[in-house]
């Protein structure tokens, strides 16, 4: 399932960033892709519906959302949880 999530992430992040999911490292941050506020706000959306999930991120504020999108790692670790908790599957282990 991680593996998947993290394709998914990736995919969802290449498409916004107008380049190859392969091009797209998880150390990687939006603004060294290229991602505007408005590409964040489209992952974001794209990224809910891909996985059936609310994301508790607040466009107009977002240092202040409880959402960590300060790297690809920490978006693909952040929708993982998400996903376990929203489809009432718990924490996962890592």
């Amino acid at each position: 399932m991680a593996d998947e999530v993290s394709r998914r992430v990736i995919e969802i992040i290449a498409e916004q960033a107008v380049l190859e999911p392969a091009d797209v490292t998880m150390d990687a941050t939006l603004e060294d892709l290229g991602i505007d506020s408005l590409g964040l706000v489209e992952s974001i959306f794209a990224i809910e519906e891909a996985f059936d999930i609310s994301v508790p991120f607040n466009a107009n504020e977002p240092e202040a959302s409880d959402f960590d999108i300060s790297s690809v790692d920490s978006i693909v670790t952040g929708i993982e949880r998400l996903i376990a908790e929203q489809h009432g599957q718990g924490p996962q282990e890592a």
